[in-house]
């Protein structure tokens, strides 16, 4: 027993460092995009690409040839191409495309439908109902995004229709991004399966948009802004993120990124001048309280692979 408390204290430290640094990156990257005109497409392709490359050269220094491995089993490489193209590269994408058409706080809770979409699809494939505290979490988190995206009013959007659309795109793509590498995970460790990932991803949208069209006003800010965004917003927090899934389940560590929207929320306020009134504040509360909730659950859910 204390040994598994050790654990889940483990998994629950990586994951809310990790997803307070998701917030940070996406105040930064509002700024790179709103006032240094970085592009959304430029920031994608090469924040996937670096943080990769940098993720599999740490991998191969610690495991050796063993990061080749998983290409030799062709489930597992379908299972990795799929990850990266499906998984990573839509979150990415439309979390940063959210930003841009709107705000970092608004498009970090909107992403915060990932878990209700979690929990019901969990239900539906175990059929089962789902409990009090798990239905209890999904509605706070769509109450909460409600006010958020409405300030109550449901005949008017505080946000603009693609800012919506791309937040609802970055919540189906974390469901997604959190059930499907369960086994690659177990196997294979989340260093080599977070690192091809990217690198499949950056590799794939290098298509779309080659990483040397450079677009922006570059100086030092926007230098360290992106520097940060690649290193920390997503080298480390990524990595932290599914790494966590080793001690917790998908639904728990989902719910606990509760942690950032409020980072972003409070630097959107008090750096980027973004304005929330009562009833968005109520909203982000509400998405936040589910963390606690998820704190006093005292049984694992048992979870389904993909």
């Amino acid at each position: 027993m204390k040994q598994q408390n050790i654990t889940r204290t483990k998994g629950i430290t990586l994951i809310l460092i990790g997803s307070i640094l998701w917030g940070v990156s996406g105040a930064v990257a509002q700024y790179v995009f709103q006032k240094q005109h970085v592009s959304v497409e430029w920031l994608t392709a090469v924040r996937l690409l670096i943080s990769g490359i940098l993720l599999l050269a740490f991998s191969y220094r610690k495991e050796g040839k063993h990061v080749w491995e998983v290409w030799k089993n062709k489930k597992d490489a379908l299972n990795l191409t799929l990850f990266g193209i499906l998984g990573m590269l839509p979150l990415q994408y439309s979390f940063l495309a959210g930003i841009q058409h709107g705000n970092a706080a608004t498009a970090t809770v909107l992403q915060f439908l990932g878990p209700a979409v979690i929990t019901c699809y969990l239900a539906i494939r175990s059929k089962r109902l789902p409990t009090f505290k798990e239905v209890s979490t999904v509605f706070l988190a769509v109450l909460g995004t409600f006010f958020l995206v409405t300030r109550g009013d449901i005949h008017s959007l505080s946000i603009s229709g693609w800012a919506l659309f791309w937040g609802l795109a970055s919540a189906f793509a974390l469901a997604f991004y959190t059930l499907q590498p369960y086994t690659l995970l177990q196997k294979w460790g989340a260093n080599i399966v977070v690192g091809w990932g990217m690198l499949v991803a950056g590799l794939a949208f290098s298509f779309i948009h080659p990483p040397w069209e450079i677009e922006g006003q570059w100086s030092f800010p926007t230098y360290a802004g992106v520097t940060f965004i690649i290193i920390f917003g997503t080298l480390v927090a990524f990595y932290f993120y599914l790494e966590s899934l080793r001690y917790l389940s998908a639904s728990e560590t989902s719910l606990l990124t509760s942690a950032e929207p409020l980072s972003a929320a409070f630097l959107s306020v008090i750096w980027l001048g973004v304005t929330l009134d009562f009833v968005q504040w109520l909203g982000a509360f509400c998405i936040i309280s589910t963390i606690f909730i998820l704190a006093a659950k005292k049984r694992e859910i048992k979870e389904i692979n993909c």
